[in-house]
């Protein structure tokens, strides 16, 4: 009977990863979305102090709802905030795409971070967006930007909130 106990004990404690993952959850338990941004169809013209907190409690920062909206996403390919002149100019990144694929920080600042081996770069326009990330622990789902090429879009899972990114390498 203490072997039967022992061996359920054991075999829930290697189940709990799973039962963390389930539902678009992280370990930590962020919501963390199933795909990332339609591509933009009809733009929203840039604004210099532009506001993104669109519900009350909502962060005042690129975000994602539990529905899978992406608020913020929607000034289209002509932005001239993420273009860039030499898209992908450091390759493209490899690691995984999406909720399968959550990353741990492992250290450095907007300017230059990394996680597993791939170093990335905030874009300029939006390091307001990231203040309150911790460079050294939090988790960052990356996604495909299908508007702006040569960026990345990097979620961050404790805070709910995004910001476009670009891959150094590796």
């Amino acid at each position: 009977m203490k072997n039967l106990l022992a061996g359920l004990a054991v075999s829930l404690l290697l189940s709990i990863p799973v039962f963390a993952q389930h539902g678009g959850r992280s370990p930590a338990g962020g919501h963390i979305p199933s795909h990332g941004p339609a591509p933009v169809r009809t733009p929203h013209a840039p604004e210099q102090n532009r506001h993104f907190n669109d519900k009350v409690g909502h962060p005042d920062a690129p975000h994602v709802h539990s529905n899978g909206k992406w608020i913020g996403h929607d000034t289209g390919r002509d932005d001239a905030h993420y273009h860039l002149d030499h898209p992908f100019e450091h390759g493209r990144f490899t690691g995984g795409f999406g909720r399968g694929h959550v990353w741990h920080l492992a250290g450095g600042g907007p300017s230059r971070f990394w996680f597993g081996g791939f170093y990335f770069s905030v874009a300029s326009y939006d390091i307001g967006f990231c203040d309150g990330w911790n460079w050294g622990g939090d988790d960052v789902v990356i996604y495909e930007d299908p508007d702006h090429d040569g960026w990345y879009l990097a979620y961050n899972v404790r805070l709910g909130t995004y910001v476009h990114v670009e891959y150094l390498g590796a």
